[in-house]
C-alpha cells in the first residue's frame, strides 16, 4: 500500500526534496551529508545525463516499512524507539 501510494505520487524514483522528504532528513543540506558520508539508509544512485541522486520508490517503502515494524516491535517490548 505505501509502496503503490508512493508509486502513484512519484513514479518509480525519488530525488531532490522528495527524495529527503519521504526518508525524513530535515533539510538538503543534511542529505547531501548523509550522501556524501554514505550513510543514506537505502541505495542511491546517479542518472546519465541527469542531475543529482535517485531512489527507487520500492527501496524507499521497503525501507520505511523496516522502520515502522521495528518501531512496532520496541514499543511493545516497552522500549523507546532510537532517537527518542
Amino acid at each position: 500500500m505505501l509502496e503503490r501510494d508512493l508509486l502513484a505520487q512519484y513514479g518509480p524514483m525519488l530525488a531532490g526534496d522528495n527524495l529527503r522528504k519521504a526518508l525524513g532528513y530535515p533539510s538538503m543540506e543534511a542529505l547531501r551529508q548523509a550522501l556524501s558520508r554514505g550513510t543514506v539508509p537505502v541505495p542511491v544512485f546517479p542518472l546519465k545525463n541527469r542531475r543529482g541522486k535517485f531512489a527507487l520508490v520500492k527501496d524507499v517503502a521497503n525501507w520505511l516499512a523496516e522502520q515502522r515494524a521495528e518501531a512496532g516491535k520496541q514499543h511493545k517490548a516497552g522500549q523507546a524507539p532510537e532517537g527518542e
